[in-house]
């Protein structure tokens, strides 16, 4: 026969722990509702922190396809000269940034079925600007984004397609294909297509993008890892002198 103490102490532990188990839940969802009401609060504010601005860069790359025509390599030195010379490298300056100059620092990437190379110009937390095209040609998914993406057409020709639009729509040297956050396209670079890119609002969130077709299909590594490193080492000089 099972003794009265014996049940309440059993009732009292079950008790205990859906207690606990209540305390743990609600815990969670304090600790959920906390990270939501953060990123909101920053989202808000996110825009203090950018320093490039959209139309600027637009007019910089037509001022490199009006001045260097075809030539792609001569057109790269003329932007990084000219955004050198607009966000100087120095810690007295209201738009200090930092920089990438090496502009041998040339990888692939593999990103939404797509692949080119790129050279990342400036990689920071709100922002990013790089070079990316290839001369054969290629095509895939966008991808969706937590930043405004600014496609700058500096060589070729870029296509684009929404699902319900039905129809093609056409960039060349010269024109911005702007893809707004969160939204999605198909789109085709030609032959010899080569853009000025930079994007505007949250950037970690974006790299699964460009490291998924490394790990699932392509395990080009050596990539993956120059792509990291050099990301990381920008945006880690960026926050160094206070750009975030």
């Amino acid at each position: 026969m099972v003794k009265k103490s014996s049940v309440k102490v059993e009732k009292t532990r079950i008790e205990d722990a859906e207690r606990n188990g209540l305390g743990k839940w609600l815990w969670r969802l304090a600790v959920l509702l906390t990270v939501v009401w953060v990123f909101r609060y920053l989202d808000g504010i996110k825009d203090q922190w950018y320093v490039f601005d959209p139309d600027f860069l637009h007019e910089l790359a037509q001022a490199a396809v009006e001045t260097h025509g075809n030539d792609t390599r001569s057109m790269v030195s003329f932007i990084v000269s000219n955004l050198t010379s607009t966000y100087p490298q120095s810690p007295y300056s209201q738009k200090t940034v930092s920089l990438n100059l090496r502009e041998d620092e040339w990888m692939f990437n593999n990103a939404g079925g797509a692949m080119g190379a790129m050279y990342i110009i400036h990689a920071s937390i709100t922002e990013y600007i790089f070079i990316f095209g290839t001369p054969l040609g290629t095509e895939g998914h966008t991808g969706m984004h937590t930043a405004d993406d600014y496609f700058n057409i500096l060589q070729g020709e870029q296509w684009a397609f929404s699902a319900g639009s039905l129809d093609k729509e056409v960039y060349r040297p010269g024109s911005v294909h702007h893809l707004p956050r969160g939204e999605k396209k198909q789109y085709k670079m030609h032959k010899g297509c080569f853009a000025l890119e930079y994007a505007r609002g949250w950037i970690p969130p974006m790299a699964p993008f460009g490291l998924t077709d490394a790990l699932t299909s392509t395990l080009d590594f050596p990539s993956v890892f120059h792509m990291s490193w050099i990301s990381v080492r920008e945006m880690t000089k960026n926050l160094l002198v206070g750009k975030i």
